[in-house]
Parts: C-alpha cells; sequence; structure tokens
C-alpha cells in the first residue's frame, strides 16, 4: 500500500488501493473531449436530477445525461435482470445500497476509478480499491411529534415501554435505507433487538415516506426516517422534530461506480467529475443530503461532514461484508420477528 498523488495514473487507479493523496485538481490526461451518450442508474431524488442537469450541461456540452430514477430496491431487481440476461447498458451507478457495491465490486463489474474531486472525502467513503465512492450521504436518525415532551434520544431507547404502540419504522424487506439501519441494528444488538421491538409494537410502514405519513397524521409519535425527508417535512411545516441519537446515526453512503461494461467510459468518469465537484456537491446540500466534500455546509444549517461523521456509527469492510452476505438472514430475522 502506498500514497498516491492526484495523477493520471491515479485516475486509471489500475490496482492500486487508495491510503491517503492530496486533495488537489488533476490536470487533463487527454485532449478528447467526452462526448456521446451516458446512461446513469440511480435513485436520487428526481428535483436533485432536475437541478444536476443544467450544471452537466454547462460543463459537459457534448454529454447528454440519460437518468435511469428508481429507488434502490427497484434498480436492484432492473439490474440483477439485465445482468442475468447478458449485461447492463448503464456507464454509472448511483445508489444508495452500500452492500450491492460490495457485491459488484466481488464480482468485478466495476472499472476502477477515483475522480480526483473523491479525494476530500472521509477515508470511509471510498473504497481502498478505486471501485466505487461516495457521492452523496443520507442520515437515518429519529424523529418526533412536538407534543411529545420526553422523546427517545437513542435507537437503543425504541425498546423501552413508554413508547409501546408510539414508534413507526421503515420495512428492511423493500426499503434499502431502512435494510441498512436494520444491519446496523442488528450487527450492535443482535437480532433478538428486532423482537423487542415488535414485543414494544412498533409498526412497520415500508418506506419513509410511509414513516413520515404515520407520524404527520398522529399515528405514531416517533419514528425512524431520513434527514433529508425530516428537514423537508420541516420546512412545509410538519410536526415533528429532529433528534441526533446518542448512540450514532446511521450514514447510508450513496455511492457512485463506473460497470466496466461501460460503453463511454471517458464520458463517464467526466459525469462522475462533475458530481462530485463542488458545484455537483452543493446541489446535493441543497436536496437536504449531506455532500461528501467537507468543504460544502450541512443541509439548511444542520451539522456540517465531519461532525456528522463523528456523531455517526462507523463504516467498515466488515459490515459491508456482514450486509452483502448474511442480508437474506437479517431480514429472515426481521421477518419472523414481525409475523408474530
Amino acid at each position: 500500500m502506498r500514497a498516491l498523488g492526484v495523477t493520471c495514473a491515479l485516475v486509471a487507479l489500475a490496482g492500486c488501493r487508495i491510503e491517503s493523496a492530496a486533495p488537489q485538481v488533476a490536470s487533463a490526461c487527454s485532449t478528447t473531449k467526452p462526448a456521446g451518450d451516458v446512461w446513469v442508474y440511480t435513485s436520487m431524488y428526481p428535483h436533485v436530477l432536475d437541478a444536476l442537469d443544467p450544471v452537466l450541461k454547462a460543463e459537459l456540452p457534448a454529454v447528454e445525461v440519460k437518468w435511469v430514477q428508481a429507488g434502490s430496491e427497484k434498480l436492484l431487481n432492473k439490474l440483477e435482470a439485465e445482468l442475468q440476461a447478458g449485461g447492463t447498458p448503464a456507464d454509472l451507478l448511483a445508489s444508495s445500497d452500500p452492500f450491492l457495491y460490495a457485491r459488484l465490486k466481488r464480482e468485478q463489474r466495476f472499472a476502477p476509478y477515483v475522480s480526483p474531486h473523491a479525494l476530500r472525502a472521509p477515508r470511509e467513503l471510498v473504497d481502498a480499491d478505486g471501485a466505487y465512492a461516495a457521492l452523496r450521504l443520507s442520515t437515518m436518525v429519529l424523529v418526533y411529534r412536538r407534543e411529545l415532551t420526553a422523546p427517545p434520544r437513542s435507537f437503543a431507547d425504541l425498546t423501552d415501554p413508554r413508547l409501546r404502540g408510539e414508534i413507526a419504522i421503515g420495512d428492511p424487506l423493500t426499503s434499502g435505507t431502512a435494510f441498512t439501519w436494520a444491519v446496523f441494528m442488528e450487527a450492535a444488538w443482535g437480532a433478538e433487538w428486532f423482537q423487542k421491538l415488535r414485543a414494544n409494537e412498533a409498526q412497520v410502514a415500508g418506506g419513509n415516506a410511509a414513516v413520515l405519513q404515520k407520524l404527520e397524521g398522529g399515528e405514531a409519535k416517533v419514528g425512524v426516517l431520513l434527514l433529508e425527508n425530516a428537514l423537508a417535512a420541516k420546512a412545509k411545516g410538519s410536526p415533528i422534530e429532529i433528534q441526533w441519537p446518542d448512540d450514532g446515526a446511521v450514514v447510508v453512503p450513496g455511492f457512485v461506480g463506473l460497470f466496466a461494461t461501460s460503453h463511454n467510459p471517458l464520458a463517464a468518469k467526466a459525469v462522475e467529475d462533475v458530481l462530485l465537484s463542488p458545484r455537483g456537491q452543493a446541489v446535493i446540500v441543497a436536496g437536504d443530503m449531506h455532500a461528501v466534500d467537507p468543504r460544502q455546509p450541512g443541509p439548511r444549517n444542520e451539522r456540517a461532514l465531519e461532525a456528522l461523521m463523528k456523531s455517526s456509527r462507523g463504516w467498515t469492510e466488515a459490515l459491508l461484508e456482514h450486509g452483502e452476505h448474511d442480508g437474506a438472514k437479517i431480514k429472515n430475522a426481521f421477518a419472523k420477528a414481525f409475523s408474530k
């Protein structure tokens, strides 16, 4: 392992592992200008994509970005069907399913590439072999209705009997972010913790939108929700407040990876560079998510990147492997607990 400078060799990243590198902008390695179509499979919100379009067009006028937008689970199903049929037309994958990236890397589906802009990101958010890097950060936090006088201060508090019947959580069988949260909970307290949640009459509400709906409708007083959904709802007058859990928020990195089968790798790399550039990252923040560029502020005056990482549960290769290899067992344990 060795430190890498920002050079053409780093951009190619042929078999090297990332340990540290100076966060500088690389000089152009080729006189060929990016052009043509780039297909991006993504779970980013449509309004974020709409805001990214003019940035990409200004930076890459000869490139046409073709978004294929869907939730992480739908993207997974589409991608798996295409791969089983012989291949995918996608050039880039920008999804919020970190365990999928670990699997695709193991299957050698990605071409090693690290944008020079990614070198500013925390090291745990950039794959050591350059297979993928975080583009945006979504964060699972606690939320509660304002009338609740003693809200929970940690995820562990969700099994407190005083909250019986008042909790709404996402379904890890259908929601990618809820599944990531469940992996962290299972890793911390074991599969039996799901049974304690069920005993406390927690309501499984599907995705984040369903959790928010239960909170706003008064069916629940406490929920586990994406920060970006909570911030957007509060801005519209929702009667909820955000509680950063004392036992660590769960950051869900939205990675970006370049498929080895990309039909237009030069342009695809250029698109990834723009997404990770200051202009691209500013759009991420405006979309109520955290940028991976530490120079960007937190969304809506929330804590910035460094504070976020310090107050969240850490990502490790072991945890990625656990979610990838044992994901089915974790889902089965959750389903068994809530089927009683």
